[in-house]
C-alpha cells in the first residue's frame, strides 16, 4: 500500500505554570492509504493532543517540531510546518476529523445541510448552490444517513446521536479528505449504534481509500477497525504492531494491563492498573510506566527505554523485551 501518513520524532509542547511541557514526545507513526490505525491509550496520555497536531488546532503558545509527511495526489506537505493560511487548504481538504461529541462540535443554530454546505465552500467556492446542495445530500447518502433531504433540514438538536455523528462523518467527508482522523467516535454512543458507526467507517475507508487514525480507549473497539495499533501512554508510543498479534500478546506490561482491566465474556474479575497516568510535568526519570508496573526492575529506572522490536512487525518500549 502507498504511505499517505509518515509522522517522525513528532514533539508538542505546551507552556504551563511549571514550565514546558510534552503531551507528545518523539512519536513515530505511518498510515498507508486504504489503511486504519488504532491509537490507544488512557485518558491523558496524548492521544487527543496528537490528532489536534494533526490538524493544526493546538491551543495558542504550543510548539511543534519533527515532521508528519502527508502524501497527498498533489503532492507531499510537512504539516508541522504551516502557517494558519495554508492550513485551511489542507484541513477539510486532505485531512478531515471527526470530534468525539457531535453535540458540541455541530453548530448548534444551523441546519444540518447549511454546515456540510459550508464545509464544501471552502474548498471550493465557484461551485454554484444547485451543485454544492447536490455533494451536500450526496455525502449525506454515503454516509448512511436514511432520509438525507429532510434530514438537511433539520438542526443538531433535533437528531439523534448516532444520526449527529453520521452528519458529522458526512461533513468530514465534504471536502474529498484522504485522510481521517476519528477521536473517540463512538463513546456516547448506544452499543448497537456504536456497532453501526463502526461498520460505516470501515466500509468508507475501503470505498474510498482513507486512511484512519483511530483514537480510542476501548480496546473491543480498536479490534473491530484497526488494522495496526499504537498504544500511547504519557506522550510516547510504548508498543505497536498488528492488531491481532498485540492483543494476542502484548508485550508492554502496560498493554498487558489494558487487557487484564478490560471486561470480557470469559473472564469475571477485572485487574485494573494501580495509580495513574503520571503528570507530565513529573515524569519519573526512566520508563514512565515505571511506578505502576509489576514487572519493574532497578534499571527501568536509569533511562527512557527505547522502542524495541518484539517480533518483525511488533515493538514495545521495555527493557524486557
Amino acid at each position: 500500500m502507498n504511505e499517505l501518513l509518515n509522522i517522525r520524532g513528532l514533539k508538542v509542547e505546551l507552556p504551563t505554570p511549571a514550565g514546558w511541557v510534552r503531551p507528545v514526545n518523539e512519536v513515530s507513526l505511518r498510515i498507508a492509504a486504504g489503511e486504519s490505525l488504532g491509537l490507544v491509550g488512557e485518558s491523558g496520555s496524548g492521544k487527543t493532543m496528537m490528532a489536534l497536531a494533526l490538524m493544526g488546532l493546538l491551543p495558542l503558545g504550543a510548539r511543534v517540531s519533527g515532521e508528519a509527511t502527508l502524501s497527498a495526489t498533489n503532492g507531499n506537505t510537512n504539516l508541522t510546518k504551516l502557517n494558519e493560511r495554508q492550513w485551511r487548504d489542507v484541513r477539510g481538504g486532505k485531512i478531515a476529523m471527526v470530534f468525539q461529541e457531535p453535540m458540541t462540535a455541530l453548530n448548534p443554530v444551523m441546519r444540518v445541510g447549511a454546515q456540510i454546505e459550508e464545509a464544501i465552500r471552502a474548498h471550493e467556492s465557484k461551485l454554484d448552490s444547485a451543485e454544492v446542495c447536490r455533494r451536500m445530500l450526496e455525502a449525506l447518502k454515503r454516509a448512511a444517513v436514511p432520509e438525507p433531504e429532510s434530514r438537511a433540514e433539520q438542526f443538531p438538536h433535533q437528531l439523534s446521536g448516532g444520526l449527529r455523528q453520521r452528519a458529522m462523518i458526512a461533513m468530514a467527508l465534504a471536502g474529498g479528505p484522504q485522510l481521517l482522523v476519528a477521536d473517540e467516535p463512538t463513546t456516547a454512543l448506544d452499543v448497537t449504534v456504536q456497532k453501526q458507526i463502526l461498520d460505516l467507517l470501515d466500509r468508507l475507508r475501503r470505498e474510498l481509500q482513507l486512511g484512519l487514525l483511530f483514537i480510542t480507549h476501548d480496546l473491543g473497539v480498536v479490534a473491530q477497525v484497526a488494522d495496526r495499533i499504537a498504544v500511547m501512554y504519557a506522550g510516547r508510543i510504548i508498543e505497536e504492531g498488528p492488531v491481532r498479534d498485540v492483543l494476542r500478546k502484548p508485550r508492554h506490561p502496560y498493554t498487558q494491563g489494558l487487557l487484564a482491566a478490560s471486561p470480557t465474556l470469559e473472564r469475571g474479575k477485572l485487574l485494573p492498573i494501580p495509580g495513574t497516568v503520571p503528570q507530565l510535568t513529573a515524569l519519573p526519570p526512566g520508563c514512565s510506566f515505571e511506578p505502576r508496573c509489576s514487572q519493574r526492575i532497578p534499571a527501568c529506572t536509569r533511562a527512557v527505554p527505547d522502542l524495541r522490536p518484539a517480533t518483525p512487525d511488533q515493538a514495545a518500549r521495555c527493557i524486557l523485551v
